[in-house]
């Protein structure tokens, strides 16, 4: 059997990264996590700012925050309290985008069939997120205020690096924004500086095979229909801009 050349091995740690939502408490050891983030850590970033911080957490830690997100999670007067602290979704929905939302959504619930009506297994489902999805490590990432968005650029950047590292190593991932609401909880737990703002959180582990909702892949659009190849001879400046050469 020939050996994976290296486009193979990348191209498949690329293409096998998904969102996994079920995941098995077979620990990670430190020393593979420690090693998942130097590797992100080659990421770019502008002028080598490297705006990424991030706060591991796992056994009785990871426990114990998860304990409170549900709780505040559970509870209607305390989850009113809580808001972003930025806007990850758009406040005006629009197709193609609005489409593809709920199409993922839909086809998550229908893996585990859940009804469009029945609100109190939704909640059960999305209050997963504040569990890691069983995960044995939870990741949280913060940014300095300070920085703007070509360092939130980078950050997403770091993010993928982090993701397709772990499936290099055999382990399975969820980045999950679920957690902005819950920022000050979650940045008080975690004794953050003033100047940190969340931005997300990440489950990290191996993927329990048996789970039907890992089952899910999410469709993505053919390079034709996102792509515009110009060349040489695809437009003459003149005709193009309507000025005499």
């Amino acid at each position: 059997m020939a050996t994976p050349s290296v486009a193979d091995q990348i191209d498949s740690a690329i293409v096998s990264r998904r969102s996994v939502r079920s995941f098995l408490p077979t620990p990670v050891a430190r020393a593979t996590i420690q090693d998942i983030l130097r590797v992100a850590a080659r990421a770019p970033s502008g002028t080598n700012t490297q705006p990424w911080r991030v706060y591991v957490l796992t056994g009785a830690s990871k426990d114990e925050l998860s304990r409170q997100l549900v709780a505040a999670f559970d509870d209607p007067v305390q989850r009113a309290q809580h808001t972003e602290d930025y806007p990850y979704y758009p406040t005006q929905w629009k197709s193609p985008f609005i489409d593809r939302r709920r199409k993922v959504g839909w086809d998550l619930y229908r893996l585990l069939d859940i009804g469009k009506t029945d609100k109190q297994r939704m909640h059960a489902q999305h209050r997963r997120n504040y569990q890691f999805f069983g995960a044995p490590v939870g990741l949280m990432f913060t940014i300095d205020r300070v920085l703007q968005q070509g360092s939130w650029l980078d950050y997403g950047m770091f993010l993928q690096s982090i993701m397709v590292a772990a499936r290099a190593r055999g382990l399975d991932t969820c980045p999950q924004a679920a957690f902005t609401p819950f920022h000050r909880l979650i940045c008080a737990y975690l004794g953050t500086d003033a100047s940190e703002q969340l931005v997300c959180g990440m489950s990290l582990g191996h993927a329990d095979p048996r789970a039907i909702e890992n089952t899910l892949v999410t469709e993505r659009e053919p390079v034709e229909h996102f792509v515009r190849f110009l060349d040489e001879a695809a437009v003459a400046p003149a005709a193009a801009t309507g000025v005499a050469p």
